[in-house]
């Protein structure tokens, strides 16, 4: 049982969001018992988790505009969008340091959120069984239908978290959690649209029918989680943060300037709403 947790959306380079929130929160040493994260918000939830403030911004806004982050570049000559290997080799372990051992000490629970591709079906990690591969499943969980190759861990073939499992509240429930604060990439109201080539991965994934099936469905199931998060807010029973503004951030998005507008964005929410957050978690 847990008294609160920390749920993180994904959404590719919108994270920069949630980096600007969990930034706040570093400052204000806010931490929460459970934190669980898919895709963009695992990578942002890792360095809160490691207490590295400033981290977040590094690798998300500095590095944007370095050929080896985002390109087609990467698409024609690695089958990568993302630069896979720079982002979760070269930049944790030289460029912009991870620090694993404050990380692998902590007290939280971290979950991280995959796809199985096979079944379709969500396969969380937590970060104290798997603390030599925490890299790998990060980047498992990042890892974006047609712009990277799948990941093999344990026997498992593995995807983006956000397919599966968009915004992991049922999960926390599940877990034991009393006060869940969600974090979201998008401003209220917005719902997604069903996708005019939900054909597609059925001819590029043929091996792996779970994941075209999970692939298909998934704006249904994002759009429902959304009802029943908002319905959990109608209630008090959640606190959500979500950009009070839409500033058009895209989920490949590389413009400096705009980055670190969601950013701030992200960063003032979290400051408007933590009154009331530590309020309702000591409550």
């Amino acid at each position: 049982m847990y008294n609160s947790g920390l749920i993180l959306e994904g959404g590719g380079m919108r994270g920069v969001y949630t980096a600007g929130v969990l930034e706040y929160f570093l400052e204000n040493e806010l931490f929460f018992p459970y934190i669980i994260g898919v895709s963009a918000g695992a990578c942002q939830g890792s360095s809160y988790v490691a207490r590295q403030p400033g981290r977040n911004k590094q690798v998300t806004i500095d590095y944007v505009t370095h050929q080896d982050y985002i390109s087609y570049r990467n698409l024609l000559f690695k089958k990568e969008l993302f630069g896979m290997d720079f982002i979760f080799e070269k930049l944790p372990n030289e460029l912009v340091p991870f620090d694993f051992e404050t990380f692998n000490n902590a007290a939280e629970t971290f979950l991280i959120g995959t796809t199985d591709c096979i079944s379709g079906e969500p396969v969380y990690f937590d970060k104290n069984d798997i603390p030599e591969d925490i890299l790998k499943i990060i980047r498992a969980s990042s890892t974006l239908p047609f712009m990277a190759p799948a990941i093999e861990f344990r026997g498992k073939t593995l995807m983006d978290g956000g397919i599966s499992d968009p915004i992991p509240i049922k999960k926390a429930i599940a877990d034991g959690v009393q006060k869940s604060v969600i974090v979201l990439t998008k401003p209220k109201g917005y719902r997604k649209k069903k996708s005019s080539f939900s054909w597609l991965p059925r001819y590029v994934y043929k091996d792996f029918k779970g994941l075209h099936t999970a692939l298909e469905t998934r704006y249904k199931m994002y759009n429902e989680t959304l009802d029943y998060i908002e319905a959990l807010e109608a209630r008090n029973e959640v606190i959500v943060i979500r950009p009070s503004r839409d500033l058009k951030v895209g989920r490949v998005e590389r413009n400096p300037d705009k980055l670190t507008s969601l950013y701030e964005v992200g960063y003032e929410d979290a400051k408007e709403k933590f009154a009331q957050l530590n309020d309702w978690i000591g409550a």
